[in-house]
């Protein structure tokens, strides 16, 4: 099925984001792995693996519209440095891509593309619910709790 142009090049673009998330996510897994916060750990790399789903999703959509999935690009990574600056570089990420997503609903709704449209809100819904309401919630026990307190109850046993 020949796809509209603009969609395609949105979905490009939104694919980008993906990709990026999940390299990102990947770097800042293995951070958390090597600092011994296995909890932590496992939950970023279930994220990383939803991105990559989600980029796989978005690659099956344009493929099917007659495009070309563009997976070489990125855009730049934010890695941070300790768990708080990691948590809010993901977590200013993931707003961006639920800006981009909203946008990209948008502008499916108006060239009436609607089943480009339906997989974006379940990308969005998985995006809103998921991670970004996980990482607020993190960011907030820090501050509740205190970064040693959150620390200790992300690490993993001492043996």
């Amino acid at each position: 099925m020949k796809g509209i142009p603009s969609v395609i090049d949105r979905l490009n673009k939104l694919l980008t984001g993906e990709l990026t998330a999940a390299d990102q996510y990947f770097v800042h897994s293995r951070m958390y792995e090597n600092w011994g916060f296995k909890k932590l750990y496992e939950r970023l790399e279930h994220e990383r693996v939803e991105e990559l789903e989600h980029a796989s999703r978005l690659i099956r959509r344009i493929l099917f519209l007659d495009g070309v999935p563009d997976v070489a690009s990125r855009a730049a990574l934010a890695i941070g440095t300790d768990v708080p600056s990691m948590m809010k570089n993901d977590l200013a990420y993931e707003l961006a891509v639920v800006a981009n997503l909203k946008e990209v609903i948008a502008h499916c709704e108006q060239v009436q593309d609607y089943e480009t449209r339906h997989l974006l809100r379940e990308l969005l819904a998985d995006t809103e619910n998921d991670h970004t309401h996980w990482l607020e919630q993190q960011l907030f026990l820090i501050n509740a709790l205190g970064l040693a307190n959150y620390q200790q109850s992300a690490a993993s046993d001492i043996s």
